[in-house]
């Protein structure tokens, strides 16, 4: 019997994963893949401009709203979500949520992880998403973390998704995703953040700026596009 492929993304706020992975996410739903979305926070205090500015607003129905907002967006991504709920600005990431983190690469036993780029100078939360990725993913190959659990894993290469601002983050383009096809779900997904609808337009244009790149690098005309920087080198046979 087949194996069903899977993905994971950890995101460290709800918006992250739209606005920097939606289209990666919606296309490899499309493609038979199960595509997990781990995100660490409901972006309550610093990712939810919006939502602040409504009458009555508390923390906890910001929380709610936000948890309702990321679940259909995933929903229009064809993605799962699990939330682990450690606050935001800053992310505060206990021993609980390190064990969860390696058994959920355990359980997926993913063929690629997306998370944040490894720096960020306007959003510390971001980076310490992409290091905790990158830590459990490596203790998920330990067979002494938890001795005699049974699993199959096979720590996956790991694709850096954009940030806000890629040129203060030393972030570097080193793929770029064509994601025309799955486009128009994607911005479906940016209009269930109501809480963040001041980037709907900032990354519609994101995307075709990378899909003129695409286009140019490829040969092959593209609309939209989403770059990742790789972590790991790729191995190959031919250059070609």
């Amino acid at each position: 019997m087949a194996t069903t492929k899977t993905g994971l993304v950890v995101t460290a706020h709800p918006g992250d994963f739209v606005w920097r992975a939606g289209g990666a996410i919606a296309l490899h739903a499309r493609k038979g893949y199960r595509v997990k979305i781990v995100c660490l926070s409901y972006g309550e205090r610093g990712e939810s401009q919006f939502a602040w500015k409504e009458a009555g607003a508390t923390l906890e129905k910001v929380k709610a709203g936000r948890r309702d907002e990321a679940e259909r967006a995933a929903a229009v991504l064809g993605a799962e979500i699990e939330f682990f709920d450690v606050g935001d600005y800053p992310l505060r990431l206990k021993e609980e949520h390190f064990d969860r983190m390696v058994d959920v690469y355990r359980e997926l036993n993913p063929s690629f992880v997306l998370t944040h780029a490894l720096e960020d100078p306007y959003n510390f939360d971001h980076p310490t998403a992409a290091h905790f990725a990158q830590e459990t993913r490596v203790v998920a190959q330990a067979m002494g973390h938890k001795p005699g659990a049974k699993y199959t894993y096979a720590a996956p290469p790991v694709f850096l998704f954009e940030p806000h601002q890629p040129e203060q983050c030393n972030f570097k383009p080193q793929v770029i995703l064509n994601i025309d096809e799955v486009w128009e779900q994607k911005r479906r997904a940016f209009e269930v953040l109501a809480a963040q609808k001041h980037l709907w337009e900032y990354y519609t244009r994101v995307a075709l700026n990378r899909g003129v790149q695409g286009g140019r690098n490829a040969g092959t005309p593209m609309t939209y596009g989403e770059a990742y920087q790789r972590l790991f080198p790729a191995v190959v046979g031919e250059l070609a």
